[in-house]
């Protein structure tokens, strides 16, 4: 029998996982599968250009793995068993249920509301393609003069907040951020970022908490209002709750506790990337959840699947940071250097360069999980079958 490889999710990391895993190991040996809501792989570091009306290149999962011999499942994962080994679906059909002999879970995540009141009611979000259409159609919406806040001031705070000015400067953009604006980036990076946001005439409400969102606004932890017809709240990611209603090792986030391998340290079977895995980076720092820490995870979950399988050394892929890519609209951004565990350093480039940097990044990621056969290298034979593999390896 072949040995059977069930990935949940195909984004960054899943997609990349999967993709990996067929340049590793022999068809005839083991069978790939990849279980995923939506037919297309979706850009998610793009959302913010989606929400602001561009059009974005569309990539289904059934071209991207064609001649691979990865198998697509469309289907929304409902539950797993890590005692039994199956996984819930439900499908198109109804109720289903898929086996597996190792899993890559890579469900990812969704925006954090915090229990915040009114988030859930009142607010958009970008944390993937249909809440991000959901924000478009209602941008789509507003007169000129409408007022947008912004809630967050991380990465997805700072880039959905001059996209939507950018694309729409006959609206009224506000960003309300907890810190400073931009206080993680060098003194020259925060003064960069200032000039942009005065240049999009982008509203800057620092040092604010927001405890409660409405369908007019927001209001803030010191009892003022923010006016806003729409709230796009971007203050955090959550993980998926599958994970936590398991008997999976959790942290206290959700997040499947791994190895260095990426592996579950409770269930040798189970591998956890991208967001939902906790992966302890350079300095002891857990990986924060993004696109620069899932890639390299299933990297190193994809290369220790396939070298347990085939009796080799498990090589390890370099877990650190470079750079903070942000784009500040289509013509400007900020590309921040930064230590292997995510400080700031002096270095960074900004403006136009900065914006093809991060374009020729946001584009090489994508271009490689649509491209997982091109230099396909010769696939090794799984050396035991996999009763043998699982007693050798937990």
């Amino acid at each position: 029998m072949k040995h059977r490889i069930v990935v949940l999710g195909a984004g960054y990391a899943g997609a990349t996982a999967a993709g990996r895993l067929a340049k590793r190991l022999h068809p005839d040996d083991t069978e790939i599968t990849v279980v995923n809501a939506d037919a297309d792989f979706v850009e998610r570091v793009r959302m913010h250009q989606l929400a602001a009306g561009q059009t974005l290149k569309r990539r289904t999962l059934s071209d991207i793995y064609a001649g691979t011999g990865v198998k697509v499942r469309l289907a929304r994962v409902t539950a797993v068993d890590a005692d039994r080994k199956i996984v819930a679906l439900t499908a198109e059909h109804g109720a289903e249920e898929i086996a597996y002999d190792t899993l890559v879970y890579a469900l990812g995540s969704t925006a954090a509301d915090h229990g915040v009141p009114g988030v859930a009611e009142h607010a958009y979000d970008i944390a993937g393609k249909q809440s991000a259409l959901r924000l478009r159609d209602r941008l789509d919406d507003l007169a000129a003069g409408g007022t947008v806040l912004v809630v967050g001031g991380g990465l997805t705070g700072l880039e959905a907040a001059t996209e939507i000015a950018e694309a729409r400067p006959d609206l009224d953009v506000a960003i309300a951020a907890r810190g400073g604006l931009g206080d993680r980036l060098t003194e020259k990076a925060q003064h960069h970022l200032r000039a942009v946001f005065d240049r999009l005439a982008v509203t800057v409400h620092e040092h604010t908490d927001i405890v409660r969102v409405e369908a007019t606004g927001a209001v803030t932890g010191d009892a003022r209002v923010i006016p806003a017809e729409v709230t796009v709240w971007t203050a955090g990611f959550a993980v998926h709750p599958i994970a936590a209603a398991t008997t999976l090792a959790v942290a206290a986030n959700g997040q499947i506790v791994v190895d260095a391998t990426m592996r579950s340290v409770s269930h040798p079977d189970v591998y956890a990337v991208g967001d939902a895995g906790l992966a302890e980076g350079p300095g002891g720092k857990p990986l924060r959840m993004s696109c620069a820490s899932g890639a390299p995870m299933a990297w190193q979950a994809a290369d220790a699947i396939a070298a347990r399988l085939t009796g080799r050394k498990i090589p390890r892929a370099p877990l650190r940071y470079f750079n903070q890519c942000i784009s500040l609209g289509r013509r400007d951004g900020i590309i921040q250097f930064v230590t292997a565990d995510d400080r700031a350093k002096p270095s960074l480039i900004k403006g136009r360069m900065a914006a093809r940097y991060k374009e020729i990044v946001c584009r090489g990621a994508a271009w490689s999980i649509a491209h997982p056969a091109v230099l396909l290298p010769i696939r090794r034979r799984v050396v035991a079958p996999r009763t043998e593999i699982l007693a050798a390896t937990s």
